[in-house]
């Protein structure tokens, strides 16, 4: 059955109160999969579904933070506070900060005390850094407890933890001493007791570390969850690696955004985002290069004479300058990608400029054959030259151009994603009038 026709009819059993055969019709689907459906339904039925399933704050967890905070708005506060109740804390304090100030404030007193303290204290970390996206949900155990003693306990954990394949040694003032996997606790002997098989050499990460360095980490390690710990030492929880696979995703679509001159925003949905929010998002850089094309038009004027005396030159024109904008692009998106994963830094720079230059010089001579023989068949010798020389140059511009934006911006505390496509190209398209016209100022001489 066609995906459309499923949600009519699973709307269709709703609203004339066929409830059973709605939720006959959802039993086979994942809980990510009935998120999905329920962001499709009208609020009003929705809730009315969402209300019936028996894994309903599973799935609550899976809607978009947007999508529970409609939610939220609609539902008891009885109801809601027993799904936040039974959310991952992680998940509970997104939600939480979605929530207006009045909503809050009605939410917090149906919660327990102990999620209203785990909320306020989660919801307290500054954004972007680990401290924001990690869980305080997860398994501990004592260093002198047994094999036997370890594994009951994590039986008694396991309904209120993120996960039980690894366990963290702590002692009794929750500093972190080791930890051990649920591999290393089934291969040991029952007698044997914690401290004498964890690992001890632990990685780790500071509560205010920047949520990219704990991506990174979780990456570089192949770690399914990072400890976090506090400035005083405590451990006050865990980013776990599918939370470092959304911060990654959600990391990845901002620097696109901003690649495209669009302000970013990972979670603006194109599909049902105002017209105003749109407009917003992407008329600031717009207009910015209206303004830097206009050197393009200040090139050009300069050098009128130059163009009135040969017209030809108006032919090649935004071949040559598109050339350059196309390689400074190129350049740009290769270095983005390269300060973004680390795999180059600031001192890089040098030596990537001289490597840089030969490539570029090899990618506009091979641009400039193909162009002098244009020249040549279009005008003459010298037009073909001039061609030959400003592909030449404008490429090379282009190149270093694209290369050094991403580093310059980097240098100066701002994303090298912002160094976005139309950005270089408009630098490089103006760049490349003026080292065209110039060019051929030079060569080409003006009738008398």
């Amino acid at each position: 059955m066609h995906y459309n026709n499923f949600i009519y009819l699973l709307n269709d059993s709703i609203e004339n109160n066929h409830l059973q055969r709605a939720l006959d019709a959802v039993k086979s689907f994942r809980a990510a999969d009935l998120a999905d459906v329920l962001a499709q339904l009208p609020l009003p039925n929705s809730q009315i579904l969402l209300l019936q399933l028996p894994e309903r704050a599973y799935v609550f967890s899976h809607l978009s933070a947007e999508q529970q905070a409609r939610f939220a708005e609609v539902l008891p506060r009885a109801t809601l506070a027993e799904i936040i109740g039974e959310m991952p804390s992680d998940k509970r304090v997104d939600l939480y900060k979605h929530l207006d100030e009045q909503q809050q404030n009605a939410l917090l007193p149906a919660l327990a005390q102990a999620e209203r303290e785990d909320i306020r204290q989660l919801a307290a970390y500054t954004e972007g850094t680990a401290g924001a996206i990690m869980s305080s949900e997860y398994a501990t155990l004592k260093p002198n407890m047994t094999v036997n003693d370890a594994i009951r306990m994590l039986r008694q954990e396991a309904p209120d933890t993120e996960t039980i394949y690894l366990a963290y040694v702590l002692d009794d003032a929750r500093k972190l001493l080791g930890v051990v996997s649920l591999k290393q606790l089934i291969l040991a002997q029952e007698h044997q007791t914690i401290e004498q098989f964890m690992t001890q050499d632990v990685i780790f990460a500071e509560v205010d570390r920047d949520q990219d360095e704990i991506v990174k980490m979780i990456s570089r390690y192949d770690l399914l969850a990072l400890p976090i710990v506090a400035a005083t030492g405590e451990m006050v929880g865990i980013v776990t690696y599918d939370d470092a696979m959304d911060v990654a995703s959600e990391e990845a679509t901002e620097d696109f955004l901003k690649s495209g001159a669009v302000s970013a925003d990972s979670k603006m949905s194109l599909k049902t985002a105002p017209i105003g929010l749109l407009y917003r998002k992407r008329v600031f850089w717009l207009v910015f290069l209206v303004f830097g094309s206009l050197l393009s038009g200040i090139g050009i004027a300069h050098f009128e004479d130059i163009i009135a005396a040969n017209i030809v030159l108006v032919f090649f024109l935004p071949l040559l300058v598109g050339s350059g904008g196309n390689a400074g692009s190129q350049s740009a998106t290769l270095m983005v990608r390269a300060l973004a994963t680390g795999d180059v830094q600031f001192k890089d720079w040098f030596s990537l400029l001289g490597r840089e230059s030969l490539v570029a010089l090899a990618l506009g001579a091979t641009m400039a054959i193909a162009v002098s023989l244009l020249g040549y068949f279009r005008g003459d010798e010298l037009i073909s030259l001039v061609l030959a020389l400003s592909m030449l140059g404008i490429v090379l511009m282009g190149c270093l151009i694209g290369m050094s934006l991403p580093f310059i911006l980097n240098r100066f505390g701002m994303d090298p994603a912002s160094a976005s496509a139309p950005l270089v190209t408009s630098i490089c398209d103006a760049t490349g009038v003026l080292v065209y016209l110039f060019i051929a100022s030079q060569i080409l001489v003006l009738p008398v």
